[in-house]
C-alpha cells in the first residue's frame, strides 16, 4: 500500500499527508469521508473491496495552530532545491549568510540560502553585491502547504485544487 493521500480539514484545508494505509483506517474508523480516490485501483481484502483513496476529510473540524515550516538547514536546502544560489552546483553545500553575521545579518528565512563550499568561502564577510556575485532567487519564508507538496513527491492532479495550484 504505497503512496500518499492528502488530508483535508472539515473545511476543505489542506492539513497533512498520509499513508494509504492510514487513511484506509481512518476510513473504516469512519473518522473521515472519501473525497477523491485513484481511478482504477482498489484495496482488497478478503471480504472487501474498496477505492484507493487519494483525497479524505475529516468529519469533525480539527483546531490547528498556525503552521509554520521551521527554520533549520534542512528545511533551507529543501527550499532552494538543493542547488546553491550562485552557481547552480548541487555537491557539497551549506548555509550562507547573505548579510553576513558579524554585519548583523540573523538566521532567518529571508537571509539564509543554500550555498556550495566554493561560493560560501569566495562570498566571505561580504554581502553579495560586494562579492560581485548575484544570487538566482531572493530568499524567502516558505508557506505550509508548499512543504505539503514537496513532502508528498508528484502532486496527484487531484490534489491541486486544494494546494491552490490549478
Amino acid at each position: 500500500m504505497n503512496g500518499h493521500v492528502l488530508v483535508l480539514n472539515q473545511d476543505y484545508s489542506a492539513l497533512t499527508v498520509c499513508s494509504v494505509q492510514r487513511a484506509v483506517i481512518l476510513i473504516h474508523l469512519q473518522k473521515v469521508h472519501l473525497v477523491e480516490s485513484a481511478d482504477g485501483q482498489f484495496v482488497r481484502s478478503p471480504s472487501t473491496k474498496m477505492p484507493w483513496p487519494s483525497i479524505v476529510r475529516l468529519k469533525q473540524y480539527a483546531q490547528v495552530p498556525y503552521k509554520r515550516v521551521m527554520l533549520s538547514r534542512k528545511n533551507v536546502l529543501k527550499r532552494d532545491g538543493k542547488t546553491c544560489q550562485y552557481c547552480g552546483a548541487t555537491s557539497n553545500l551549506t548555509i550562507d549568510h547573505v548579510v553576513p553575521k558579524s554585519r548583523g545579518g540573523r538566521d532567518t528565512w529571508e537571509n539564509l540560502v543554500a550555498a556550495c563550499v566554493s561560493c560560501n568561502n569566495q562570498k566571505g564577510d561580504r554581502t553579495p553585491e560586494e562579492a560581485g556575485m548575484e544570487l538566482t532567487r531572493q530568499p524567502f519564508r516558505p508557506s505550509y502547504v508548499m512543504f505539503l507538496r514537496d513532502f508528498a513527491g508528484a502532486v496527484d492532479e487531484a490534489w491541486k485544487p486544494y494546494l491552490f495550484l490549478s
